[in-house]
């Protein structure tokens, strides 16, 4: 089975939600201070479609399976972004598609301008860490900008 990754469409939309939303309760990333609270999960395409966003979906046989972006860190400086969302149901994982869709997602901060990327994460997404540093990722100690996701409690730069 082949895949391939697009950017993100409005018929996208339920599908990413449920992806979020079975994915994130997997690692424990349920209630307060989580992503999958964000009420830009229903209408993913529309919230990514503002200059200097970009989201992303992985399909497979014509079923969306992932997806992953970026958009300016909320609150942060306007030269660093965020990694957002990156998310992929079971069959999704181990195919490489995370990597791409992390090249995808990093080239086109790139081309929007950004110098760094930050992204926050959680003790227990042991695989997803690989990938980050992997990709060039470093840890910092602290949070930066305001996401609102005081859930997360491990977090990642990289320059670009």
């Amino acid at each position: 089975m082949s895949w391939h990754i697009r950017p993100i469409e409005a018929q996208d939309d339920a599908a990413m939600a449920r992806i979020i939303r079975a994915v994130m309760p997997e690692f424990g990333a349920c209630g307060s201070g989580f992503a999958i609270n964000d009420p830009e999960v229903d209408w993913m395409s529309r919230a990514y479609s503002d200059p200097r966003h970009a989201y992303f979906v992985l399909e497979r046989d014509g079923e969306v399976i992932g997806g992953g972006g970026m958009a300016p860190l909320a609150g942060g400086d306007p030269s660093v972004c965020e990694l957002r969302k990156m998310y992929f149901l079971p069959e999704a994982r181990g195919l490489g598609a995370g990597a791409a869709m992390m090249a995808l997602s990093l080239d086109a901060a790139r081309a929007a301008g950004f110098r760094q990327c930050y992204l926050e994460t959680l003790t227990g997404m042991a695989a997803a860490m690989r990938l980050y540093e992997h990709s060039g990722f470093r840890r910092i100690d602290a949070p930066m900008g305001a996401t609102g996701h005081g859930g997360c409690d491990i977090f990642y730069l990289l320059d670009l």
